[in-house]
């Protein structure tokens, strides 16, 4: 089926939680998940080449991928949606990264009210059935292999996706994982705000529901007696040399994991 509107929105209110009739439990959730996804991944990898893969799309197959976690018993927790709503144009969306979830997730929250692309690592625009679907929504595409070339590409190919009013996802830490390092948490995502002028959106996240996999770290198992948990901060511009808002943003997300009882998982405070 080809969208041309999107079939819900998420952020039409300020918070969502997992209705408690829709949670379920499933004998085999990993299994029963993983054979739901590779059907949207090969469907959308359909779309992918006959160029209708767009926004409508993409939020469409985030929204199922959704669905599906919600009937094998995972339940979301999102909350502050309507403060990347409060101002007019694109912004920066600075977030800790946890797991493929938040990737897969996330364009379904924010793209109907705020058209949005992801930073992303050039490996994953190589991997097969899943790269042609990446590839197909705007990436800002890095190698982090050289930390002087990542920072020229995204400044200059973030100008550009601002300017066409996509906001921009950023995940700063060195690679996901289960704890927020602060020391390991880059400035990138404030320094291209500062340079469009752009407001900056905290995002806190929680999604140790979708594990990392031994050896194939995107697809771990799925563990649905663990809560998804999205918090969107207060939107804020940047003013002097942005150390100042990095802060804030740490800040937020610290603030977050305390009022989530994942104190733990704190390290380098």
């Amino acid at each position: 089926m080809r969208y041309t509107s999107y079939p819900k929105i998420l952020a039409e209110n300020d918070t969502y939680t997992t209705p408690q009739k829709q949670k379920r439990k499933t004998l085999f959730p990993t299994f029963t998940f993983y054979l739901k996804l590779i059907r949207i991944i090969f469907y959308s990898n359909y779309k992918t080449k006959r160029n209708i893969y767009d926004g409508y799309n993409w939020v469409a197959s985030s929204l199922d991928i959704f669905d599906k976690l919600e009937k094998i018993g995972i339940r979301f927790k999102i909350e502050g949606m309507k403060n990347f709503q409060s101002f007019e144009g694109p912004c920066i969306f600075i977030s800790n990264h946890m797991s493929t979830l938040e990737t897969l997730i996330l364009p379904g929250i924010i793209h109907p009210k705020k058209p949005v692309c992801f930073i992303t690592k050039k490996e994953l625009n190589d991997y097969p059935f899943f790269g042609p679907i990446t590839k197909a929504r705007f990436p800002i595409v890095v190698g982090r292999s050289n930390p002087r070339e990542d920072l020229k590409t995204v400044l200059n190919e973030g100008k550009n996706r601002l300017e066409d009013g996509r906001s921009i996802i950023i995940f700063p830490q060195k690679t996901r994982g289960l704890e927020f390092d602060e020391k390991s948490f880059n400035s990138l995502g404030v320094k291209l705000a500062k340079a469009n002028k752009v407001h900056i959106v905290p995002l806190a996240l929680y999604t140790e529901a979708w594990e990392n996999g031994k050896m194939l770290k995107d697809f771990g198992k799925l563990n649905p007696a663990k809560t998804v948990k999205f918090s969107f901060g207060e939107p804020f511009l940047v003013s002097g040399n942005g150390a100042e808002e990095h802060k804030r943003v740490i800040d937020f997300i610290k603030s977050k994991f305390n009022d989530w009882e994942l104190s733990d998982k704190i390290i380098n405070s």
